[in-house]
């Protein structure tokens, strides 16, 4: 024990203060009856006086230790704020749609769009934690949150347009349940780290159905971004079938290829990109609005500049540790007991 434990000695009771200060009591008056005791029998008995101060000294410490004297240290800890990135991808047939952009003139799909800004995400957050939602007549929580970078990539490459047979019009609110529930989940969890939400979809709502708000996703977010792919001039829908090439890729737009038709018309359908629903949604999430073509992308946008500011925050944050000290007592106490044991001994042999 040095200069500085001595310095921050405290008395905390093991058995709590009630119960130590009780113990404490009943031994510090035992030392004063003994003291009182040997005074009165003074002559009369054959107790010597370092007899009368060993038990004494037996009753104090007992006494100092029902009061557990303890030594008080602070130590520093680090709490790691994260960021949690959740990716909300639309697969409905229009996302098969050939009039996308993504930083360059070359024309994609746009979910091949949705999958490089996917990939640069991964790329902006590199030290982020990830989970992906994709949604269409239905929505679906893909990959709960993960770390691993490469499950989101692996995931991204994967998606395909549903098929056509299967669609039931775009509903831009699909993803809003499962979202609410992995948000919620992730905020309990994690009440530290910081969310950000990336909805990608066309904005293109053909459900007949009123649009939700995305407003209830709002309480659990720090930031969010809707980002829109595909082009306001739009272009013809390809007809999806079911089996296990669906991706725009393995069904090129050709001459042969079958187009979703106008029921209106007869006519192949035309699908656009509609900037205003994609900015309400922003706007409901309080969050901001980037259409992706060939002159932008996410890591020439505020994202990438964002995401530095949301990257691995690390608060220090003091406690204090609490250490009994009750070994030298402990000690202290084995000798003198030894020593009572040794008299006692001594004496019962005198009087055999």
């Amino acid at each position: 024990m040095n200069l500085d434990d001595l310095m921050n000695l405290r008395f905390s009771p093991a058995l709590g203060w009630p119960a130590g200060i009780a113990i404490a009591a009943v031994m510090i008056g035992l030392a004063v009856a003994l003291v009182v005791v040997h005074r009165h029998r003074s002559g009369n008995s054959d107790e010597t006086v370092w007899a009368c101060a060993r038990r004494c000294a037996i009753c104090v410490i007992i006494a100092l230790m029902a009061l557990t004297p303890s030594t008080v240290t602070t130590t520093t800890s680090r709490a790691v704020n994260t960021t949690d990135v959740v990716i909300a991808t639309d697969v409905t047939g229009s996302m098969a749609v050939d009039d996308a952009q993504y930083g360059s003139a070359q024309t994609i799909t746009r979910l091949d769009a949705a999958k490089k800004a996917i990939n640069d995400l991964t790329t902006i957050y590199d030290n982020s934690s990830f989970a992906a939602v994709h949604f269409g007549a239905s929505a679906t929580l893909d990959v709960p949150l993960t770390p691993d970078t490469a499950a989101i990539r692996n995931w991204a490459s994967g998606l395909s347009p549903e098929p056509t047979a299967i669609s039931s019009g775009s509903t831009l609110d699909a993803p809003i349940d499962p979202l609410l529930v992995a948000l919620k989940s992730m905020r309990s969890t994690h009440p530290q780290d910081k969310i950000v939400l990336f909805y990608i979809s066309d904005g293109e709502q053909t459900s007949d159905k009123s649009r939700r708000t995305f407003s209830s996703l709002r309480q659990y977010l720090d930031d969010a971004f809707t980002l829109g792919v595909g082009s306001e001039q739009g272009g013809q829908i390809p007809e999806i079938k079911a089996g296990p090439t669906d991706s725009p890729s393995d069904q090129p737009a050709q001459d042969n290829q079958d187009w979703v038709k106008d029921p209106a018309t007869g006519a192949p359908g035309i699908s656009k990109m509609d900037k205003k629903n994609l900015t309400d949604i922003a706007d409901e999430m309080s969050g901001k609005c980037i259409l992706l073509d060939g002159t932008h992308k996410l890591g020439k946008s505020s994202v990438s500049a964002l995401s530095k500011h949301w990257r691995s925050v690390e608060t220090p944050k003091r406690r204090q540790r609490v250490m009994p000290m009750v070994w030298p007592l402990s000690i202290a106490l084995a000798v003198l007991l030894a020593f009572e044991l040794a008299s006692w001994i001594g004496m019962s042999r005198r009087l055999l």
